[in-house]
């Protein structure tokens, strides 16, 4: 099993999603790159995040005529991106221009095409907002309609809530990927994510790929919460070298013996009391 976690590095400046990045690539599967952080740090945020060996997610909702989204995708496959996405109701037209237009950039540059995810409904989104925009459909009969138009158009993603993650896999089989937004440890708020479910329960489901922001990267230790996020999902998944340290160590600098709480067993480093430093445990 893969790393499934995508880290939303929904944050105002490259500076910050750099150091963010540092931290967390060895425990995290990729990175996502939305609108505040490319329109602040441009393709070149992707190319220094690329630059650290992480996979990543563009997540800026391609939406436009066929030619001008295939010309996107080009440009998106030329960063390297490995997955990005576009609005599935943009029409079997535009999905099928977009999935070429992967392709063949991925051909002639000897690369993997990248992962094109249709977007069926925002999570943000319920029946009542449907409604207010006046479509007469549940979310979940419409993310399945626009799933089945997506995947018929050749896209071998989507991205869902998770609470359409067994539906979707009901209709269209284990054969695509499925991207999924809106999960939440159960210590976590569920900010503006109306359909939102815990990270385990998500994998149970069939989801391929989590994406979490704010419950990683508003931590205190943004490495211990993607560790115990991992630690809950599969243990196996939690490299050797980050593997939760115990209760009772002996200080890496001074040999005294302490005691850590939880964050700091899972994030590898503490405040010794005795030497008065702060330590990063050596294994």
């Amino acid at each position: 099993m893969q790393n499934p976690i995508i880290v939303a590095l929904d944050v105002p400046s490259t500076q910050k999603a750099l150091k963010l990045a540092e931290e967390l690539a060895p425990v995290v599967g990729a990175f996502k790159v939305g609108k505040q952080l490319f329109v602040n740090g441009g393709p070149d945020v992707v190319r220094k995040l690329r630059g650290l060996g992480a996979k990543i997610f563009l997540d800026l909702k391609f939406h436009d005529i066929p030619n001008t989204v295939a010309k996107a995708v080009q440009s998106t496959t030329d960063l390297g991106v490995d997955m990005l996405t576009v609005h599935a109701s943009g029409g079997s037209e535009m999905l099928g221009a977009a999935e070429s237009a992967g392709h063949e950039q991925a051909a002639m540059l000897r690369s993997e095409p990248p992962l094109i995810l249709g977007v069926t409904v925002l999570t943000s989104m319920d029946d009542a907002n449907l409604a207010e925009l006046g479509i007469d459909e549940s979310a979940q009969d419409r993310v399945l309609r626009l799933a089945k138009l997506a995947a018929g158009a050749g896209l071998r993603g989507l991205v869902c809530s998770p609470q359409e993650i067994s539906m979707i896999r009901g209709e269209l089989g284990d054969g695509i990927q499925l991207v999924t937004p809106g999960i939440r440890p159960e210590s976590a708020e569920a900010d503006d994510q109306k359909r939102t479910m815990t990270p385990a329960d998500a994998i149970k489901a069939g989801a391929n790929w989590l994406v979490i922001g704010r419950p990683i990267t508003g931590a205190k230790s943004p490495k211990a919460a993607a560790v115990e996020i991992l630690n809950s999902i599969n243990p196996e998944l939690i490299p050797e070298s980050e593997q939760p340290l115990p209760e009772a160590v002996d200080c890496s600098e001074c040999g005294q013996g302490i005691k850590l709480d939880k964050n700091e067993q899972l994030a590898g480093k503490y405040h010794c009391p005795y030497c008065e430093k702060e330590v990063v445990h050596k294994r």
